[in-house]
């Protein structure tokens, strides 16, 4: 497969985690989000995001998540995207966030 097309079969869109909550059942700290990709709809994922993140920070932020790679159960709670990020010098996770507003559900390309 071209590389080209092989990046297009990765969907990756911009959605506002409108929710966010502790993972309590995680064997490795995370929490539990809920992001409103606007057309696509409100959509949940487990992030491993507590070493920088607070539950309130997250409540409003724009993300970059990939949406069609299918549905994960990570301790009990259905993953349907994966929220994108990158390690920091300690290895943490710093989300991958546009710098201006967007529509949500925008795809990134």
């Amino acid at each position: 497969m071209d590389p080209v097309d092989a990046f297009r079969t990765l969907e990756m869109r911009v959605g506002r985690i409108v929710k966010a909550e502790r993972h309590a059942a995680a064997l490795k700290p995370a929490y539990v989000l809920s992001i409103d990709f606007g057309p696509a709809g409100l959509k949940s994922s487990s992030a491993q995001l507590t070493a920088l993140y607070r539950p309130e920070e997250l409540v409003g932020c724009l993300v970059v998540a990939a949406t069609n790679l299918g549905v994960r159960r990570i301790a009990g709670v259905s993953s349907e995207v994966l929220v994108l990020g990158i390690p920091d010098e300690a290895g943490n996770v710093v989300l991958l966030t546009p710098d201006r507003d967007v529509p949500l559900g925008g795809k990134v390309f």
